[in-house]
């Protein structure tokens, strides 16, 4: 996740030096992905072995999480309106590249801040209040942004708030629903939160850009923050209805690697170290009696 909210702010910053009106930028990134399939497709590490994949109705994943899944959802809603209609709205106002580039910049460093610090929030309290009081958050900073002066001084640091806020509600989401459902689903329950999440950034920006006609960008962030205020009403009622699960202790401690020797003895040095002096009990060979 640091490595992609880090290249995703240098894409940002290349806004404002590439001819975005021309094929060439895109015509950059098939060829950096090309380069790295090469790079995969030649590594000499063994591939993971492959498992059988388990089978999870959709169903019984929203009984068993349904704050996760409206919360996956609801996600995908707020980031694809936001940044599908936000610069896009930036770029109709005439502000410079460099400038929107500066914001969206802002926006994912934000997101990569509140990363950590958010999801050991989330370790130690019930995820579903700290969901809440995302969706809350991020709601109340929405509204704020409408009102504020358009200056990069007055929309930075709600911009860092925006994107802090924004970027950490689907990990919840998903840390929440691997609490509830079983340790030999992990892979299931990550790629049908992974499609719901999907569904719902398609669905944003087509709501959001048939009401920019008519509430301007202030519509925009009023349907975004109506969102996330939306996802923290369910998290706080199913807080009330439902007990959290038990967090885990680690099961296990991690110990310091062993060196080969010590992990692979030859046969016979067990035998040897009970000796007193174990080095002069082996029989000496010549170097004229080898062959």
């Amino acid at each position: 996740m640091v490595g992609t909210f880090l290249a995703i702010a240098l894409g940002q910053l290349l806004i404002g030096r590439a001819s975005v009106e021309s094929a060439e930028p895109f015509s950059i990134i098939v060829v950096l992905f090309a380069a790295a399939l090469v790079l995969v497709s030649t590594t000499r590490a063994e591939p993971p072995q492959a498992t059988v994949a388990e089978e999870l109705p959709y169903g019984e994943l929203l009984r068993t999480a349904p704050v996760a899944v409206a919360g996956a959802g609801l996600s995908g809603f707020i980031t694809g309106a936001f940044y599908a209609l936000v610069p896009a709205w930036m770029q109709g106002e005439g502000i410079e590249r460099t400038t929107i580039g500066l914001f969206m910049v802002v926006t994912v460093m934000g997101g990569l801040a509140f990363q950590v610090p958010v999801g050991r929030l989330s370790d130690r309290f019930d995820r579903r209040i700290v969901l809440a009081g995302l969706g809350l958050g991020f709601a109340v900073a929405a509204i704020i942004a409408i009102r504020l002066p358009h200056t990069l001084l007055a929309i930075l640091p709600v911009a860092v708030l925006l994107g802090g806020l924004m970027s950490t509600l689907y990990p919840i989401c998903v840390a929440h629903a691997h609490d509830r459902m079983p340790f030999d689903k992990v892979l299931v329950v990550s790629s049908r939160l992974i499609l719901v999440s999907g569904i719902g950034s398609v669905i944003g920006p087509l709501i959001g850009s048939s009401l920019k006609p008519h509430f301007g960008i202030d519509g925009v962030f009023n349907l975004m923050a109506a969102a996330a205020l939306t996802l923290a009403l369910i998290a706080v009622r199913r807080s009330m209805v439902s007990a959290s699960p038990p967090h885990l202790e680690r099961p296990f401690d991690i110990v310091s690697p062993q060196a080969a020797a010590l992990a692979h003895d030859p046969a016979g040095a067990s035998e040897d170290l009970l000796q007193p002096n174990h080095a002069s009990t082996r029989p000496s060979v010549d170097v004229a009696d080898i062959g």
